[in-house]
């Protein structure tokens, strides 16, 4: 008997997999959101720009971000009355004189603002550390948020068509260096900073931001640009959200997030980013990808996606290709192996065949957030429909990622993205180590569970990935910003502070662990060079991070943020020396 029931299920699996992988257009052939004509333009002349002032130090966002002083009509047909030599490039000194006529500053259209909630050193700020020169040093960093506030200029508003800078109704706290607008993923360390420094009103302030964003495109943006609006980045509005009500109780913030909450949750799961994969045990199970609308070179990157895209022949290779870079751009790991089928081939990323732990992981921190702000407003049938969401979310990711050998979950490759269902196979499973293969114990299902989190310790300690300075982001140095040897402070925060949140004790340890060195690199690098860095080595204690397609950048947003809450949650004690 047990063997006729072995036979049907591989029949049943058999006939799904012929008869279920139907090729549709919902599945195959992707809405592409449009570009615009000053986008258009712009791109123009960031190429004209590169073959002009070519050197190392190039930075193709700058062209795009640079408001218009005329008309764009006026303006393009200055352009096109520069003179051009014989390459098509223009004479440095006509294409300078062009830009100082025609344009304004990249950033310009950000002027400082002054937050009102910002006081030197707040009542009550970071209590437990009490090392002399560890609290000087965060103060330092506490006072940056003055440096990243800005507010909109007014002139964006009035023409917004001369800007690639969206409008938005509050202040906003930048990232930092080329990073002069909102970005979406950045800001949740960024208010988890805000709220360690007190700074109650910047954190709604920009929590209201990403609603509008929501309110005007059905999604919170990349970044607040023009050129962003074709792709979302890692969802956490909810987790903000939940941070800030946490902090302040502010009931009537969760009652206007909501429906823009169920707004997001709908765009996750539209027909591009939503897919079906059946697992071995014969159930099917929905999970969620990475899936940008564009199949273009980034505008703000074009120059570079056009030279790498070079290597593919037809078009709709190089369509393919832009659309993956785009989708690893929405993932926030812009770039790594992760996304690489043939790693380090970088022409080979293919993002959207993958099913990513870490988003999945949001997905449930979203439902489980929805399920509780319906709750606590009285809409008790959506906080039932949320939670029974994130149960069958657990369910899935249990199947279709977990991998019991290596006490991982694994990011899950598929085969075809063109299937309606995909059938799960044990070989699909990325083996390779990322950080991200450890996100879902930040999530409360995963937790909880301590049975669970023993297992995950013991994977995290023999992974390979805790080095002297933190938490690698994988183990594979491709030269990728978001590979070996580089680590990123919400890698940090979001594996701490889930081990943290377990309760146990050996976890709690790991997690001191991890905060501690975390910590003294931020500073060690702070007293080497004046600044706060976006991304560290951690391989070796006391340098910041490089590689990837820019400079390293400074500020910075999210840095900031996860150095206050780990002084705020471990502290720092006075006997306690900072050195690498």
């Amino acid at each position: 008997m047990a063997e006729y029931a072995q036979n049907y299920k591989v029949l049943i699996l058999t006939w799904l997999s012929l008869t279920l992988v139907t090729v549709t257009a919902s599945h195959c052939v992707m809405a592409v959101t449009p570009s615009t004509p000053l986008l258009s333009f712009l791109e123009r002349l960031q190429e004209t720009a590169f073959e002009t002032f070519a050197h190392s130090n190039f930075d193709p966002k700058t062209y795009v971000d640079m408001p218009l002083k005329s008309a764009l009509t006026v303006t393009e047909d200055a352009f096109q009355k520069l003179p051009r030599n014989a390459n098509g490039s223009v004479p440095v000194e006509d294409l300078k004189r062009f830009i100082e006529a025609y344009f304004e500053g990249a950033g310009d259209d950000l002027v400082y603002r002054d937050p009102q909630d910002f006081v030197p050193e707040p009542e009550g700020f970071l209590p437990k550390v009490n090392q002399p020169q560890v609290r000087a040093w965060a103060l330092q960093v506490h006072s940056l948020w003055k440096n990243l506030s800005r507010k909109i200029s007014g002139a964006v508003k009035a023409q917004p068509d001369l800007h690639t800078l969206l409008p938005l109704p509050g202040s906003v706290v930048i990232p930092g260096s080329r990073f002069r607008e909102v970005y979406y993923w950045d800001s949740y360390w960024v208010i988890r900073g805000l709220l360690a420094s007190k700074m109650h009103d910047t954190a709604k302030a920009i929590v209201t931001n990403l609603i509008s964003l929501i309110d005007k495109y059905g999604f919170v943006l990349n970044g607040a640009r023009a050129y962003y609006t074709n792709r979302s980045q890692p969802p956490l509005l909810s987790a903000m959200i939940y941070e800030i009500y946490n902090s302040t109780g502010d009931l009537e913030l969760v009652k206007r997030s909501l429906p823009a909450l169920l707004k997001e949750y709908e765009f996750w799961n539209s027909d591009i980013h939503k897919l079906t994969i059946l697992d071995a045990q014969g159930c099917t199970h929905t999970l969620n990808r990475y899936y940008a609308k564009w199949d273009k070179p980034r505008p703000e990157s074009s120059i570079m996606d056009k030279a790498s895209a070079s290597n593919f022949s037809s078009v709709s290779e190089k369509q393919q290709f832009y659309r993956e870079l785009a989708s690893a751009a929405e993932s926030g790991w812009d770039f790594s192996t992760r996304w690489m089928r043939n790693p380090p081939n970088f022409t080979t990323l293919a993002t959207t065949s993958v099913i990513p732990v870490d988003l999945n992981a949001f997905l449930l921190g979203m439902e489980l957030n929805i399920a509780l702000f319906a709750k606590v407003t009285g809409d008790n049938s959506t906080a039932e429909r949320f939670l029974e969401n994130s149960d069958l979310r657990k369910k899935a990711m249990d199947s279709i990622f977990w991998n019991a050998n290596k006490k991982q979950w694994l990011d899950y490759w598929l085969s075809s993205t063109c299937e309606e269902v995909h059938v799960w196979k044990n070989e699909h499973q990325n083996q390779n180590v990322f950080a991200s293969n450890f996100v879902p114990l930040w999530m409360k299902p995963f937790y909880s569970d301590t049975s669970l989190v023993s297992s995950v310790v013991e994977s995290l300690k023999t992974s390979g990935l805790l080095r002297d300075a933190g938490v690698a982001t994988s183990l594979t140095d491709s030269g990728q910003q978001w590979d070996f040897p580089n680590g990123w402070a919400p890698l940090q925060h979001m594996l701490v502070e889930g081990l943290l949140k377990s309760g146990l004790k050996e976890a709690r340890l790991l997690a001191e662990e991890i905060a501690i060195r975390w910590v003294t690199t931020n500073y060690i690098v702070y007293k080497k060079t004046g600044v706060m860095h976006e991304k560290f080595d951690v391989e070796h204690c006391g340098e910041f991070g490089g590689g990837g397609e820019y400079v390293p950048q400074t500020g910075f947003g999210w840095s900031n943020g996860v150095v206050l809450a780990f002084l705020e949650e471990f502290g720092w004690p006075e006997d306690r020396n900072i050195e690498c």
